[in-house]
């Protein structure tokens, strides 16, 4: 069924209000938090258990002070970078983030264009709801694929080459899955894959009409890159946790990752280091590039934060991998401390999940140029010109 043109309008008009509004991340997530049901933006938003990783997160970036140099000329300032042989203009990637329909129903294909014009990585998510070809056929931006271990060794290997045919430059193995984590906030508000109007939802779906009749009146939410081989299980919606625990592998291993960095013979990302142990291990396997990140405090809670583990796995294999912060970030000076202690580059989600669902494609736009914004002014009151300028010189441990 075709979205009558009214609704197309009415949302547009609300969107370019809320994007216009929006003056940081914080701001985005306000209005995201309006326009999407409770259970979707208890998704986006949520973690596991206590949810104390999730705001460890952020706070563990103020251990560090900075310590900017002045009497420098910066007018002409430089943000641009490379990270696992793409050139990027500012240092952050888009995370791959699953089922991005659930915020606005262009999901996926409003990242992966907005990231394009913003000059970055899009990294897509095997959970996504638009295909691998299809996200590739609407961009020619630099594309990452991510893979998750799914228990059909044969689904593992098509994707790989779905990926590498439809000209996705980087694979990202994600590791921190053996089983689902305890998202209690996807508990409470009823959260299923596909969204069903439930008792415990209905009434979040009554105060949203907008999002409700855009969802209504598309096509079926389906995850478009496993659809064939690992469908939603049933002639109903299931919890994710109990999807994933259906789908996923928990008896992946380093042999494992070995094959598919074979099979894949390209730029190669594990996500979802958490110990200098791992990093070590990743880099003995030949990996491009290792991700520190806790999946966003959405898997074991009480882990440590990319940020704090930053310096210790710089100190173990800082020559032999580029190494990617990801989680937490919300500020330009939360991009300036990774990259002093010793980050290649910074992954971000939730940020452009709430300009998705705060205003579709302009919304994410707009969360990557504040992001590129203040990034590019702290630099410039850092006294850095270039990203190469921005090292251990500027940055100070809280005493």
């Amino acid at each position: 069924m075709m979205i009558p043109r009214w609704i197309k309008k009415l949302d547009e008009i609300i969107s370019n209000w809320c994007v216009a509004h929006s003056h940081n991340i914080a701001d985005l997530r306000w209005y995201a938090r309006l326009r999407v049901p409770k259970p979707m933006f208890g998704y986006m938003d949520g973690a596991a258990d206590s949810e104390v990783t999730l705001a460890r997160n952020q706070a563990d970036f103020a251990r560090y002070d900075l310590l900017p140099r002045y009497l420098i000329n910066v007018q002409n300032i430089d943000t641009s970078t490379t990270v696992m042989g793409e050139k990027i203009d500012f240092p952050i990637i888009c995370a791959p983030t699953g089922m991005s329909r659930l915020f606005n129903n262009d999901g996926e294909l409003a990242v992966c264009a907005a990231a394009a014009e913003a000059g970055t990585v899009y990294s897509l998510s095997t959970m996504s709801t638009h295909s691998i070809e299809e996200v590739a056929s609407h961009t020619t931006g630099a594309k990452w694929f991510q893979l998750y271990p799914f228990k059909d060794k044969a689904l593992v290997s098509e994707l790989i080459e779905r990926a590498r045919t439809a000209g996705y430059k980087g694979l990202c193995l994600t590791i921190d899955v053996p089983v689902a984590g305890n998202r209690e906030r996807d508990l409470r508000t009823g959260m299923a894959i596909p969204p069903k109007l439930t008792l415990s939802s209905w009434f979040s779906f009554f105060l949203h009409p907008l999002w409700s009749i855009k969802y209504l009146l598309s096509d079926e939410f389906q995850l478009a890159n496993v659809i064939h081989k690992a469908p939603v299980s049933g002639d109903g919606a299931t919890t994710l946790v109990g999807y994933l625990n259906e789908q996923f592998d928990p008896t992946i291993s380093w042999e494992d990752a070995a094959e598919m960095l074979k099979l894949w013979d390209g730029p190669f990302a594990l996500k979802g280091i958490c110990c200098v142990e791992d990093a070590i291990k990743a880099a003995d396997l030949g990996a491009t590039a290792v991700i520190l990140s806790n999946h966003g405090g959405r898997q074991l809670d009480h882990s440590i934060s990319p940020i704090a583990l930053l310096p210790e796995v710089v100190s173990a294999v800082g020559d032999r991998v580029e190494i990617i912060v990801d989680g937490g970030i919300r500020r330009g000076t939360d991009i300036i401390k990774a990259l002093a202690l010793g980050a290649t580059a910074c992954m971000v989600g939730r940020p452009y999940l709430f300009g998705l669902g705060a205003g579709g494609k302009k919304g994410v736009a707009k969360a990557l140029s504040i992001l590129r914004n203040e990034f590019s002014r702290d630099m410039a009151l850092s006294g850095c010109r270039s990203v190469e300028e921005i090292n251990l010189g500027l940055i100070r441990e809280n005493r």
